[in-house]
């Protein structure tokens, strides 16, 4: 065992600040775990808080929890369905233009928008939207229809995350799917000319089959996010007005932690969700693993 040490010892040593840093930043931090069980508050120790056990999930007996475990849900499943696909659409049609000039330039105008931080998306969404001045109502206006207030409805701000969600991170997550689709053998295609298959021939019986195992990863590592919607994305959009629709579990974590300062109950609801998701990661990758053999071990 040590000469094999030995013989890797440089690759070791490269991925040792690597190993150090989850260490820092993810398991050690699961200390914080025990807060769920304790009553803790600022200006206390973990350590020294009293405990009080299952007393911190009481939030499951709330109406208003089963209504935010409705929201998520709701606009994770809408995601998932418009968002997955997406991206391997977008791979396959940019893999069948020629023209590589044109080709780069549709490449970074989708990859572009993903360098955007949620909050300048919200800003964008907010002038285009907005009742006074925004350019969609004003479109809505001259086409003789009445101003939407979207910012405030709860009919249209699930289709705005959702929009939002499909403009910003399709292009990027195209970049996947393009690389599994250039270790496809050449030749695959020029036998599949000669007996006369077309573009969807091809792409139906070679391009797909050749991205199945990107596929299957890449829906091993989205499962975990129909629990977690993701905060940085619906807070800045969320208001009095779209609160019923727009609170979801990380909002819900955010409100009672950090604004109400129920450290424990938080804490609680993130712990919860963690398993939820270990769960339905675990189980992904069974069911890939038994579908077509590829998983993430």
């Amino acid at each position: 065992m040590y000469a094999k040490f030995y013989k890797y010892r440089w690759q070791y040593l490269m991925i040792l600040p690597g190993v150090v840093l989850l260490l820092l930043f993810n398991y050690i931090p699961m200390a914080g775990i025990q807060v769920a069980f304790r009553d803790f508050q600022i200006g206390t120790s973990i350590w020294n808080s009293s405990w009080v056990g299952l007393n911190n999930f009481s939030f499951l007996q709330d109406p208003q929890f089963l209504t935010v475990v409705k929201n998520t849900l709701y606009i994770s499943v809408l995601k998932f369905i418009f968002g997955f696909p997406a991206p391997i659409l977008l791979a396959l049609l940019i893999n069948e233009v020629t023209r590589p000039v044109f080709k780069r330039f549709v490449q970074s105008v989708s990859y572009l928008p993903h360098f955007f931080s949620w909050i300048v998306v919200a800003y964008i969404l907010q002038s285009f939207m907005t009742l006074d001045g925004g350019l969609v109502n004003e479109l809505i206006g001259k086409a003789g229809g009445d101003p939407i207030f979207f910012l405030g409805s709860t009919d249209w701000f699930r289709p705005m995350v959702i929009f939002s969600s499909l403009w910003k991170e399709t292009g990027w997550n195209t970049i996947l799917y393009l690389a599994a689709i250039t270790t496809i053998d050449p030749q695959l295609y020029e036998s599949a000319k000669v007996e006369g298959a077309g573009k969807l021939a091809q792409i139906r019986h070679i391009t797909i089959p050749g991205m199945l195992p990107t596929i299957s990863i890449v829906l091993i590592l989205s499962i975990p996010s129909l629990i977690t919607v993701g905060m940085d994305q619906i807070y800045p959009l969320m208001n009095s007005a779209n609160q019923g629709v727009a609170d979801v579990l990380d909002t819900y974590i955010i409100r009672n932690g950090l604004q109400q300062g129920y450290f424990g109950m938080a804490t609680a609801v993130g712990l919860l969700s963690s398993v939820l998701s270990l769960i339905l990661v675990v189980s992904t990758n069974q069911l890939s693993r038994r579908i077509n053999g590829e998983g993430l071990w």
